[in-house]
């Protein structure tokens, strides 16, 4: 098997597994897309999904280089040290408008602050 082979083998494998894609709307509208743990790996986009897509392509450019030079690739980071829970403290009067809001939706206070969270950072649900 070719070097090429195994290094598009290795990216392919990599790029599968759970690393941390982290994206962000700019001030213009357009979208920052970024690997968190590969240092300079990063583009933008037009669209949310746009950045996306090239963020999966500047990833495998990334990994190539890397894998091209024998340098070491990062772990992805490891999700073990958070539950998915914690508590936060709120005012009154939001707690009142957050579980009114949510029962306007017809939805559980959790998943109504959890679907305003994920709105918040960018993501596209809160599963």
């Amino acid at each position: 098997m070719s070097t090429a082979v195994r290094i598009h083998e290795e990216v392919t494998r990599l790029q599968a597994l759970s690393y941390t894609r982290e994206i962000i709307r700019n001030a213009d509208g357009t979208w920052f897309a970024r690997v968190v743990e590969f240092p300079g790996c990063m583009t933008e986009g037009d669209t949310a999904e746009e950045a996306l897509s090239n963020l999966e392509d500047a990833m495998a450019s990334w990994i190539e280089v890397k894998l091209e030079d024998g340098d070491s690739i990062p772990e992805p980071a490891s999700t073990d040290a958070y539950s998915g829970k914690f508590v936060v403290r709120v005012p009154k009067g939001l707690h009142r408008e957050l579980a009114r809001r949510a029962e306007i939706d017809g939805v559980s206070l959790n998943q109504f602050v959890s679907v305003a969270l994920a709105r918040a950072i960018g993501e596209k649900s809160a599963a």
